[in-house]
């Protein structure tokens, strides 16, 4: 989906603060335990030794599914940072049947039309007008409200293309699958070759076209039909005492659009690279919120 300039940090200070998180969710996993400080606890009566009890069981298929597993439907019900719809990304799936092609347009309509899609698009829209991003569209209520549209038409167009329309014809898979092992280095490497590579359906490695051609494809789409024409402004010059007539040049042309589509590119990598290290994050802030809850309460009557 098209992004102005000014969401670039904001994008960029997420990416941070999921590495942080990784970096020292990895760090906490490789540290050796103190002797001396684990205590053995005792099987629960009524539960077979080893074996999970059923509850822990629910729990963790909940957790599994809510952090990326593959669900029935070969898609997941995850959520980067708990709110933007993930539902295409799949941890520890391995071979998982292919997406038929009314499943493909299911998971992206749900996607596009998410509840959360409308405060996310608000957002893009005030930081474009605060910037006066295409000026065509004016400012106040009424250019704030065209930027609304615009930006929600963008993404919605942008999501489909390349998640259900191109994948369906070309017979591609749109999930994204979370490599989840090696050093930070190798797995920053291969989401970012994910924009170019991906699985067919039949689990074959091609290159990435629905990304590519389909991104391509929208940002013509959206920057050559309901984007701001060329216009012509006046104003009044106070030096000569003059109305002065000022030529506005459109948005509509063959450079913009290869603009809309390398900052759409862009932004697609920047998300997989999120996608690939938020089960790490979502992890080890699961797991925090668990230890904070298994504290016992302090007696206050010693």
């Amino acid at each position: 989906m098209p992004i102005k300039s000014g969401v670039r940090p904001f994008v960029v200070l997420l990416v941070n603060l999921l590495l942080s998180f990784s970096l020292q969710s990895a760090a906490q996993q490789t540290s050796p335990s103190t002797p001396g400080n684990s205590v053995p606890q005792s099987a629960p009566q009524n539960e077979t030794p080893g074996k999970p009890p059923a509850a822990d069981i629910d729990k963790e298929k909940n957790d599994k599914d809510q952090s990326g597993n593959a669900t029935a439907s070969g898609t997941s019900k995850d959520r980067l940072f708990y709110a933007l719809p993930n539902f295409l990304t799949l941890e520890g799936a391995g071979q998982v049947p292919p997406l038929t092609t009314g499943g493909k347009f299911k998971v992206v309509f749900r996607g596009s039309f998410d509840y959360i899609q409308i405060p996310w698009y608000g957002f893009l829209s005030g930081i474009s007008q605060a910037e006066n991003s295409e000026p065509g569209y004016g400012q106040g209520a009424e250019g704030y409200a065209k930027r609304f549209g615009a930006a929600f038409a963008d993404g919605t167009v942008e999501n489909f293309m390349v998640g259900a329309v191109f994948p369906s014809i070309l017979h591609q898979d749109p999930r994204y699958f979370q490599l989840g092992k090696g050093s930070f280095t190798h797995r920053t490497y291969y989401a970012i070759g994910r924009s170019f590579v991906t699985r067919t359906d039949s689990g074959r490695e091609q290159f990435n076209y629905s990304e590519i051609v389909g991104g391509m494809l929208s940002a013509a789409i959206s920057t050559n039909t309901y984007h701001p024409r060329a216009f012509i402004t006046r104003r009044y010059d106070p030096t000569t005492n003059m109305v002065v007539y000022v030529h506005n040049d459109s948005d509509r042309t063959l450079p913009n659009t290869a603009k809309v589509w390398g900052t759409q590119l862009g932004y697609d990598t920047l998300t997989l690279v999120v996608k690939e290290f938020w089960p790490d994050v979502h992890r080890h802030l699961s797991k925090k919120h668990s230890q904070g809850e298994a504290l016992p309460a302090s007696n206050p009557h010693p």
